[in-house]
This record gives C-alpha cells, sequence and structure tokens, in this order.
C-alpha cells in the first residue's frame, strides 16, 4: 500500500470558531475548502494519516518525527481551551520510518522531542479531520532547516516506509503561505509575499513539483512563508507516480496567504521522479567528457573545483589533474580553501594556510574533496544536491608575522591565531565580521583558545575566485 491521498492546507487557529470567536466569518472560503478536504480523507478511510508542521519541534539539521504511543493538545494558548485532542501515534510506521533513515545515514528520528504537546500546526488539520472520520493513527513530523533536497528525500522514505508497512495512508502538508500579503498583515508587506503565493498556488495546482526546488531561499525569507519545506516533502512522498491536482482555494484576506489544494495519486510514473531527474540532468550539464571540468563561464580554480566535488560526490573517485588549467595552477605552491553553499547556506569549507601539495591544482582537488566529506560540521553532500551548490576558492598568501591587531583589516586581511599548538585561521572578508576585534574572536574560538589568552597573530591576503553573478 502506498501513500492513497495529500492535501496541502494552512494552519491559522482563528479558523475554529471557538477561538475565531466570529473573525472566522471571514476565512469562509477556506473553511469550505477544509471541509471539502475532510470529506475526502474520510472517503479514502486512511489507517494512518502523516502531517507535516513548521510549528512541532524543529532542528536545524535533524527532522524530528512523533515519538511515543501518543501525544494531548488543546487551544488553551488561543483562548479555547475546550477544544482538545488526544491522539495515538501508528508507532510501527514511525519505527520502520526511523530504521529506513538509519540505513540510509539519513538525520531523521525520535530523539529530542523537547516538548510532546501537540501544536496548532497539527491541530488545526485535525480539527476539520475529527469531526468527519475517525478511525486512523497519527505520525507528526516537523521540518528542518536542511535543504529542499532533504525534505523531499525524507518524503521519499516516507512513501518507502508507508509501502513496508502496508499502510493506507493520507499525508496532509501543512502550512501557512506568504505572511507579508498586506500591509496590515503580522509581517507588514513585502512584493515578494503575493509573488510567493502566485507561484506556488500555480506549481501546486499543476502538481509541478519539480518546480518546488525553484525557490530561491532567500526569495522564500522575504516572502515570509512558512509552509514550503512541508510541501516539498509531500512532493517526495508522491514521488514517481502521476498526480491529479485538485486546486480548491486561496485567500489572502488577513495579511497571511491560506492555500488548499487536494492531490490524488495515480499510477507509477518514472517521468515525475523529480529530485533523481534533476540530478542526473545537472550531471549531464554540469560534468564535461574525461576530466570532468565545467564550461559556464567560471575561471578555471572554480572549474576544477566544482568538477572535483561533483566528480567525487557522484561516483567517489578523485579526479586527476586535468590538462589545460591556467600555467600558474601546475608551477605555483599555495594555500588553498574551496568554499561550497547550498542556497545561500554554508555546506562544507576546508582549506590549507599553507601548501600541502606539489602544485595549486592538487590543493584544490585535495580540499575539495575534503569541503564535500570531511567538514566536521556537515554530514557528507549527496548526489541529489548538486544542482544546488555554489563552489568557490580562496588561494592564499604566505603567512606574515604581525606585532599587533593594528596592522589588519578585516576585509583586506585574513588572520592567524596561534598559542601553543592550538591556531585558529579566519579568511578575510566575510559578512558579518566587521571589526578586528570580532575577526580575533572567531579565529580563537575556532581554534579553541579563551577570550582572554594571548596569541601570536598573522595575517595574509587571498584571491577570491567564485562563479560570476551572471552566470549563477
Amino acid at each position: 500500500m502506498a501513500i492513497v491521498g495529500a492535501f496541502m492546507v494552512p494552519h491559522p487557529p482563528m479558523i475554529v470558531p471557538a477561538v475565531g470567536q466570529g473573525s472566522e466569518a471571514q476565512v469562509a472560503e477556506t473553511t469550505r475548502a477544509y471541509e471539502r478536504v475532510a470529506e475526502e480523507i474520510a472517503s479514502l478511510a486512511p489507517d494512518t494519516i502523516v502531517i507535516t508542521s513548521p510549528h512541532t519541534v524543529m532542528y536545524e539539521d535533524y527532522f524530528h518525527i512523533s515519538s511515543g504511543k501518543g501525544a494531548r493538545g488543546s487551544f488553551a494558548r488561543f483562548g479555547a481551551p475546550q477544544v482538545h485532542f488526544e491522539e495515538e501515534y501508528d508507532t510501527e510506521l514511525v519505527q520502520t520510518l526511523c530504521h529506513i533513515a538509519d540505513r540510509k545515514d539519513f538525520p531523521a528520528g525520535t530523539l529530542g522531542e523537547r516538548d510532546p504537546a501537540l501544536d496548532h500546526g497539527t491541530m488545526v488539520p485535525l480539527y476539520f479531520i475529527r469531526q468527519k472520520y475517525e478511525g486512523f493513527r497519527l505520525v507528526r513530523i516537523g521540518l528542518s532547516g536542511l535543504p529542499l533536497t532533504g525534505h523531499y528525500q525524507l518524503g521519499c522514505m516516507i512513501r518507502e516506509a508507508v509501502t513496508e508497512t502496508g499502510r493506507r495512508t493520507v499525508l496532509v502538508a501543512s502550512g501557512d503561505l506568504s505572511h507579508k500579503l498586506q500591509d496590515y498583515g503580522p509581517y507588514g508587506f513585502s512584493p515578494e509575499g503575493p509573488e510567493y503565493d502566485r507561484r506556488i498556488m500555480d506549481v501546486c495546482g499543476r502538481a509541478a513539483f519539480g518546480e518546488l526546488f525553484d525557490f530561491d531561499e532567500d526569495f522564500c525569507e522575504k516572502a515570509a512563508e512558512c509552509g514550503h519545506r512541508s510541501f516539498v516533502i509531500m512532493a517526495g512522498a508522491l514521488d514517481g507516480v502521476k498526480v491529479h491536482a485538485e486546486r480548491l482555494s486561496h485567500q489572502d484576506v488577513t495579511g497571511v496567504g491560506y492555500g488548499i489544494c487536494i492531490f490524488r495519486p495515480g499510477e507509477e510514473d518514472p517521468e515525475r521522479r523529480f529530485l533523481q531527474n534533476r540530478t542526473r540532468q545537472a550531471l549531464q550539464d554540469l560534468t564535461g567528457p574525461a576530466e570532468g571540468l565545467i564550461d559556464r563561464g567560471d575561471d578555471d580554480y572554480v572549474k576544477l573545483a566544482k568538477a572535483t566535488v561533483y566528480h567525487y560526490v557522484s561516483q567517489r573517485k578523485t579526479i586527476p589533474v586535468p590538462e589545460g588549467l591556467s600555467p600558474e595552477m601546475y608551477t605555483q605552491r599555495a594555500g588553498a580553501f574551496v568554499s561550497i553553499h547550498e542556497r545561500g547556506r554554508l555546506r562544507g569549507c576546508i582549506g590549507t594556510f599553507l601548501p600541502t601539495t606539489d602544485c595549486i591544482a592538487e590543493e584544490i582537488i585535495q580540499n575539495g574533496i575534503s569541503a564535500a566529506s570531511r567538514d566536521p560540521r556537515f554530514r557528507p553532500i549527496e548526489s541529489e544536491e548538486l544542482p544546488d551548490l555554489e563552489i568557490s576558492v580562496d588561494i592564499l598568501s604566505a603567512p606574515e608575522d604581525i606585532g599587533s591587531p593594528e596592522m589588519l583589516d578585516p576585509k583586506r586581511y585574513g588572520v592567524i591565531v596561534s598559542s601553543g599548538r592550538r591556531r585558529g585561521l579566519l579568511l578575510p572578508d566575510l559578512e558579518g565580521v566587521d571589526t578586528v576585534e570580532e575577526q580575533i574572536g572567531i579565529a580563537k574560538q575556532k581554534a579553541g583558545i579563551r577570550e582572554e589568552e594571548a596569541v601570536s597573530l598573522q595575517r595574509f591576503e587571498v584571491v577570491r575566485h567564485e562563479t560570476r553573478p551572471s552566470e549563477k
């Protein structure tokens, strides 16, 4: 058995009459659509309902799945304690999903629950569903700060767990749209707000789930949406099958977007394996012939770093130093840092402040592999993430001893602080590092040196190589 239905729904507490006390009348269209959703779920008669919510336990680098045998909750914090819930969890499905995540070394599980009470992102859908249907158990899953690809992968694992357990399952993707649709809204107005709502309702109205990856992180943040990752998990749960989408409603009268869609899965369709196909296409587009060089207007330093990362992540092989690079990359030695960002967020950064190989090209290859797979702050990069990576290279000058902080400039010089065998390095011109004091303090933290400890200082300059803005 697989996912038998999926639903995109909002979660405004005021839509519950005991909370809204009359104000819910302004979202009557959303209420009617919600009732349609509840009727459809009742007709499907699922064994289990999985609800993904932005308001349950959330971590930057981990997906929390409901733990224990069940949970309670009420709308007491919204002035309606009489509206309460006591839900039984589907512990077998949870256990199966956790085992699948463990097998894949994927960061999801039941650890770290801070508050077992049901959240309003879960209870608002339950309020409508419980009026029409009772015969189900619940699984509640939070979002994370991980990339969209990770959310889609989690959705694929949910589908795998559902198939393995034979559960007849419905997935409810709980999430409001933009919170910046009107000046009188909770976060004011931003032009990205209406644009987000227009785009997401168009994409979901067509079940064009591959386009969910095209929403830039910065754009989503400016729009102040809260449901996008929830919708991406849902899309992953419907991976590889035809989907008939029905757009029921969209309202923005409160300054927050409320969108409701129904998704009815059909037969298998390999063309709708969006993450797999996207990754395959990206590798075809980005990797070249034998050496795997990438020709997109980047200079040779960035091309080599990209080729290194793409080749290693996709094939777990180290590329040889290719021919045809800039001559100094074969003849000169220097320290180098390779930095990897995914949709604007740091995903890995490893480097050497002194050369450790025979030439710059070898230094980039060595540190590119380490940045992709050995940065202790992050799990290794997976092939599904490759299309969203931005890679830059910093080539360092030889460190120069300096006598005082006055000889530093955080925009021009990087710094190395040393105390005995402890040594910390910080590159120059980093966002949010505007003073010498901040620069030295961060470098000390990286080295495990206490703030009050004396250090010797060195400075260096870098030449930064990154994708040209017009080529990103």
